[in-house]
């Protein structure tokens, strides 16, 4: 778990809840029982890690809370964390600090023999030494000296310590004459890192860094000479991709990003980031995407013109923006939107995933909607989740840079499609404020409203109400605005619509006669946008509320309207999740044989769509409705489907459940 993707970049801290959740996908809980607050999480956490044996290794840690939260349950378990700081309040909790300081004169050596080597470093072997001392005993330093006497065979030792030391000593000079540190943007001209790079005093632990000790005077400027020197050696068009690079917001990126930032094509791309990688100024992932070492990262940005910098965030939000529109429109479908990508698409050339006709994963309007074909979806998914904090990086940098609202609130908008689908809550309120924000600059109200209800979701399931209540009355009064300027448009009466089902979400939790009315209110609007199947998704919904108000026999009459239109529109999945809403209310009418009919019916028809967790949910009526009248096969058979469904994805209830049908056995046997 790296914390740093958790966070912004030169803040300290990270999401505790994220990386819970981030842990527990990893043990295989599905996304449905990943919401709940810090508490929840960590229960969950701890109950799932009880009787496992983990290894857990947190990488960027900078708060002894990110440790504590994430320490498993088990004996046997070990957490493995790194950190720029010493973190001594964890030794309460049991922990062992284990300080790495650099690599030692002698590791060093053994490390550039081993690297280039043992024939040459044994052949000058105080060359050697200088090298390593160079160095400061980082291995991603010693990394790019490597690489550099590999890609030049005829280069000595010596001549190389001799190159270093001449560039130390002008780099000291500068710093000794006032030149500008780095991030100093007083001109826009490229210009050499200085001695702030040895500040960072930390090396990937991938590549086996460390902390730095105390420094010698003029030690800090020695590494930036490292990188310096090599970086001189690149050929103009790998620099210049290496200094656009580190002007990129993010952390990673992939073959396409890099070609986008650098405006090159992907075919013309490739070699120059093979030239990068042979110099050790750039790292391959197992995941396939590159990286920039911190260190690298930092030389690489302060070399960058300002022209390169806006140059780089604006194509980075290019790239961003529309890959994230392809992949939305292939998991999405025709969802409603404010933002259209029909132009951008069209110039961007092919869709990446294949777009075609097929069901797809519900919106924030409660259902199936049609997207891409099923491989096609997941490729788009994939994609957004490898991006996920890159694209988070460009919004940050996009709002602290300005001039660039309307790419900011559409990339918000288009990342939705991931959120709603994978469970990265804290990602999504930053998403949605900073989207909503350069709307509301935007002077687009449509655009606020729609990511302002969208908002709500992620307040709700961490459990600040108060807040979802301010976006869903924000959004509201934003959607009527957008709607009374433009009242021919269509799509702005679909968003109307939609604002007030957020709503009536809301009030399901604390009041649902306004729900009630919330969802009789998206009813009418769909209706006069000639929407059939908000239509029927907001009198499901109404239904469900008129019932939970106590009106069972006009919540029936509703919900039996909603599941023949769903039928009717051929959405499989929204009319079982009706018909065993159907099924509820004819239990509370007493109706006990109709309901086991339409909830059996619609158990059976949700399993067909995969929609397992609606599956259980019915499952679990039925176990209660056979419990009530005795029948206990029945009782066995479906708490058995409901605690395989619950214990394969992870969920917290699964061992009250299985405790339910254990007791459920023993007393039949």
């Amino acid at each position: 778990m790296d914390f740093a993707r958790l966070r912004r970049e030169g803040a300290a801290g990270g999401d505790v809840s994220e990386g819970l959740r981030h842990c527990l996908r990893s043990i295989g809980v599905a996304e449905e029982y990943l919401s709940g607050d810090l508490a929840e999480l960590t229960a969950h956490y701890r109950s799932h890690s009880a009787e496992r044996r983990v290894v857990v290794v947190l990488d960027e840690v900078s708060e002894p809370a990110q440790v504590r939260a994430l320490i498993p349950n088990a004996p046997g378990s070990v957490v493995l964390a790194t950190s720029r700081d010493r973190l001594g309040e964890l030794v309460w909790d049991g922990a062992r600090l284990l300080p790495v300081e650099p690599l030692s004169a002698d590791s060093g050596r053994r490390l550039l023999a081993r690297l280039c080597g043992e024939d040459r470093v044994r052949a000058e072997p105080e060359a050697a030494a200088r090298l390593v001392e160079w160095c400061g005993g980082l291995p991603v330093a010693l990394y790019v000296v490597a690489a550099r006497l590999a890609v030049h065979r005829r280069l000595t030792l010596s001549a190389l310590a001799a190159e270093l030391a001449d560039e130390n000593r002008r780099l000291a000079g500068l710093s000794m004459t006032g030149e500008r540190s780095m991030g100093d943007s007083r001109t826009d001209e490229p210009r050499v890192a200085d001695s702030r790079i040895g500040d960072s005093r930390v090396a990937d632990s991938r590549m086996g860094g460390s902390r730095m000790g105390g420094s010698r005077p003029g030690e800090e400027h020695t590494v930036s000479a490292v990188f310096t020197v090599a970086y001189r050696d690149l050929p103009q068009d790998v620099a210049r991709l290496y200094r656009l690079l580190g002007a990129c917001p993010g952390r990673s990126f992939d073959t396409g990003g890099a070609a986008a930032v650098g405006g090159l094509p992907a075919s013309a791309a490739t070699p120059l980031l093979d030239a990068l990688e042979r110099a050790s100024l750039l790292d391959v992932g197992e995941d396939g995407r590159y990286r920039l070492h911190d260190l690298v990262r930092l030389h690489a940005r302060d070399l960058a013109s300002g022209e390169e910098r806006e140059a780089a965030l604006a194509r980075a939000m290019e790239y961003q923006l529309t890959g994230a529109a392809f992949a939305d429109r292939a998991i999405m479908g025709r969802r409603l939107r404010i933002a259209d990508h029909e132009e951008r698409m069209r110039r961007a050339g092919p869709d990446p995933f294949d777009r075609s006709q097929s069901g797809g994963e519900g919106d924030g309007r409660g259902g199936d909607v049609r997207g891409g074909d099923g491989e096609g979806r997941e490729a788009a998914l994939a994609w957004l989740e490898a991006e996920r904090a890159d694209a988070l990086a460009v919004l940050r940098a996009a709002a602290v840079h300005g001039g660039m609202d309307r790419q900011t609130w559409q990339l918000a908008e288009a990342l939705t499609a991931l959120y709603l689908h994978h469970r990265h809550l804290a990602d999504w309120v930053e998403s949605g404020e900073l989207g909503a924000e350069a709307a509301a600059r935007d002077g687009q109200p449509a655009a606020e409203a729609r990511l302002r209800a969208l908002l709500s979701r992620p307040l709700m399931d961490l459990g600040e109400f108060e807040r979802a209540r301010q976006q869903l009355d924000t959004a509201i009064l934003r959607a009527d605005e957008a709607a009374a300027a433009t009242p021919e448009d269509r799509r702005l009466t679909l968003l109307r619509g939609s604002v007030q089902e957020f709503s009536g979400r809301y009030w399901d939790r604390f009041d649902p006669s306004r729900a009630a009315e919330a969802y009789a209110a998206a009813r009418a609007l769909s209706a006069e946008a000639g929407d059939e199947r908000g239509v029927a998704i907001a009198l499901y919904f109404l239904g469900c509320s008129q019932s939970a108000t106590g009106r069972h026999e006009e919540g029936l009459a509703t919900l039996r309207d909603a599941y023949e239109r769903l039928r009717g529109l051929g959405d499989a999945r929204m009319a079982a999740r009706a018909q065993a809403a159907i099924g509820v209310v004819y239990e509370a009418l007493g109706r006990t044989a109709e309901a086991v009919e339409a909830l059996e019916e619609a158990a059976r028809a949700l399993r067909a769509r995969n929609a397992t967790h609606y599956e259980a949910q019915a499952l679990e009526t039925l176990a209660d409705i056979a419990a009530r009248t005795g029948d206990t096969a029945s009782l066995r058979r479906h708490l058995r489907r409901a605690v395989e469904i619950h214990e394969s994805g992870g969920s917290p209830r699964a061992p009250q459940l299985r405790a339910r049908l254990e007791a459920a056995e023993t007393n039949t046997s």
